[in-house]
This record gives C-alpha cells, sequence and structure tokens, in this order.
C-alpha cells in the first residue's frame, strides 16, 4: 500500500500554467466592447455580419490582452515578490519559469500580428502602435503617480481596432474613438479603486500610484469622476450612432452597476474590492454588450 510520500503530486502543465498566469479567462472582460464597436461599423457598413471578421477580431484581441498579462507578469515579477497580496503569483513562487512566460507572451504577440495581418492592412500598420502601451504600463508604475493612465489607453485601443478591423479606413470611426475613450475611463477608473489595496506597500517599496502618492480617499473621488465621464461618453455613444430604447435599458443597469461598486467601497473598507471587479465590472461589459445586441439584430443581416 502506497504511503502519503509515495502518492505522486500532479502538477498543471506549462501551457496551463501560464494561462493560469495571464488568467485567460478574464479576456472576456475586454470583448464585448470590441464586438460591440465592430457590430455597430458593419451596422453602418453595409448593415451585414461578417462572422469571420468577428473570428478575427477575437483572435486578435485574445492574442493582444494574453501578450499585455504576460508581459506585465514578467516585468513586475520582483515587484510582486516583495507584495504579500501578489507573492504567491506564478512567476513568483516557480510555476511558470521566466522562459515559459516569455515564450508565451511572444506566441500571443505573434498570433495578434496574424490576426491583425488577416483583417486588413491598415490594422496590420497600426498594430505595433496597439502594442506599445501594453509593454509600457508595466513601466508605469516606476516613473509616473498615474500608470492607472497608461492603463487606459491600453484599453480604449479595442474598440477603435475593432471597428478598424470592419471598415479597414479611419474615415468615419469618430463613434470608436468616442466607445474606446469610454473603455479606456472605465477600466482606468477601476484600477484606481484596484490600486487602493496596496497604496501602504507601494509606498514602502517605491511602487508609484494615485492612491500612494494622494491616498485612498482621492483615488476612490478620482475614480467616480472617471466613472460620471464615461457614463456620458456611453449616453453620447448611443445617441450618436442610432440605438434604439434597448440600449438605453442596458445603460441603467449599467448605472446601478457603477453605484454599487462605488458603495461597496471605501477609503475605510476594501474588503469587496474583488466583488466590485468580477460582479460589478463583468456585468457592465456584459449588459451592455447584451442590450446593444438585440438592438443591433433587429437592423444586421445574420446570414453567413
Amino acid at each position: 500500500m502506497a504511503t502519503v510520500a509515495e502518492v505522486p503530486v500532479e502538477r498543471p502543465g506549462r501551457v496551463k500554467s501560464f494561462l493560469k498566469l495571464v488568467t485567460i479567462e478574464h479576456s472576456v472582460f475586454a470583448l464585448p466592447f470590441a464586438y460591440l464597436s465592430a457590430l455597430t461599423a458593419m451596422q453602418v457598413d453595409g448593415g451585414r455580419v461578417r462572422w469571420l471578421d468577428l473570428l478575427l477580431i477575437t483572435v486578435a484581441m485574445v492574442g493582444a490582452r494574453t501578450f499585455a498579462m504576460a508581459a506585465n507578469r514578467i516585468l513586475d515579477r520582483r515587484i510582486d515578490a516583495r507584495n504579500p497580496r501578489t507573492a504567491n503569483r506564478e512567476l513568483v513562487t516557480g510555476a511558470v519559469s521566466v522562459r515559459t512566460a516569455w515564450t508565451g507572451a511572444a506566441v500571443a504577440l505573434v498570433v495578434f500580428l496574424a490576426a491583425a495581418a488577416l483583417l486588413n492592412p491598415l490594422c496590420l500598420a497600426l498594430a505595433p502602435l496597439a502594442v506599445v502601451p501594453l509593454v509600457v504600463y508595466p513601466y508605469g508604475k516606476r516613473f509616473t503617480d498615474w500608470p492607472h493612465a497608461i492603463l487606459a489607453i491600453a484599453q480604449a485601443v479595442g474598440p477603435v481596432g475593432a471597428w478598424l478591423a470592419v471598415t479597414g479606413t479611419l474615415a468615419g470611426s469618430g463613434p470608436a474613438w468616442l466607445l474606446g475613450a469610454a473603455v479606456g475611463l472605465w477600466i482606468g477608473g477601476f484600477d484606481l479603486i484596484y490600486a487602493c489595496q496596496d497604496s501602504e506597500i507601494d509606498r514602502e517599496i517605491g511602487v508609484h500610484s494615485v492612491p500612494a502618492r494622494y491616498g485612498r480617499r482621492f483615488a476612490l473621488h478620482a475614480s467616480t469622476v472617471a466613472h460620471v465621464v464615461t457614463f456620458a461618453l456611453f449616453i453620447w455613444f448611443g445617441a450618436l450612432v442610432g440605438f434604439g430604447w434597448l440600449w438605453w435599458i442596458g445603460l441603467a443597469f449599467t448605472a446601478v452597476a457603477f453605484g454599487y461598486q462605488h458603495l461597496v467601497v471605501s477609503p475605510t473598507d476594501l474588503s469587496k474590492v474583488n466583488r466590485a471587479f468580477f460582479t460589478a465590472n463583468g456585468f457592465v461589459g456584459i449588459a451592455l454588450f447584451v442590450f446593444a445586441l438585440l438592438d443591433l439584430v433587429v437592423r444586421l443581416d445574420l446570414r453567413p
């Protein structure tokens, strides 16, 4: 009979560990707004769904996000090791080697560039520019108190890129830039909340952020302002592209989600930050997309 010591411990494979490192399942948060932008562009550009474009946009978005997360984890691994909240991340514990992480990042980058190339020449030409904020963001916390703004720029690229993937031109892309600004402010505003968890340790180890520099209360007020502007931009976007009543119902649910995440987090109680992230922010993207899709489906030709 085998003893406990003799029972082999099953360790996850390299691919599985890498996917855990980059939290691949969180790609779902960025995709709804890329789809929303793409489908709106399709409605404007002929009114027919182009399924192959949607597939390539999905591949490009997942590839870009995977590269960004891998690069972030690699570049931040020494900082993560000094922070109790992040000290159990895979690159810190050794569950994933730096070599494996770089390999995964390189593969993800190639996938992103290949998808951009298959979409159209403009997407391929602009793809390197989209990568820049993804790489700069991890360094931001080393030289600016506002790295959240860099993250906002990185997130704003998604809806703009999806619009260009459909149209192949910058002409008439104003709605995409509006939606991109809204998404960037949404994510940047939440990052202000999320960074409050590390404000004290960040000050100790020299990491820059708004909460570390100006305090949690200021960061939460700044986040509220960002989300008020976000909501205004969502209203503007819906009016600009002519969404109907279903969009406005979705926007009402979004207002509730925004309010919820600001009510459950306070400068003295950060225990519900993760609930705000997974519940409220996941709901925002999915709810808006679903109601916008319902509005668009009556106007789009869904035949392949």
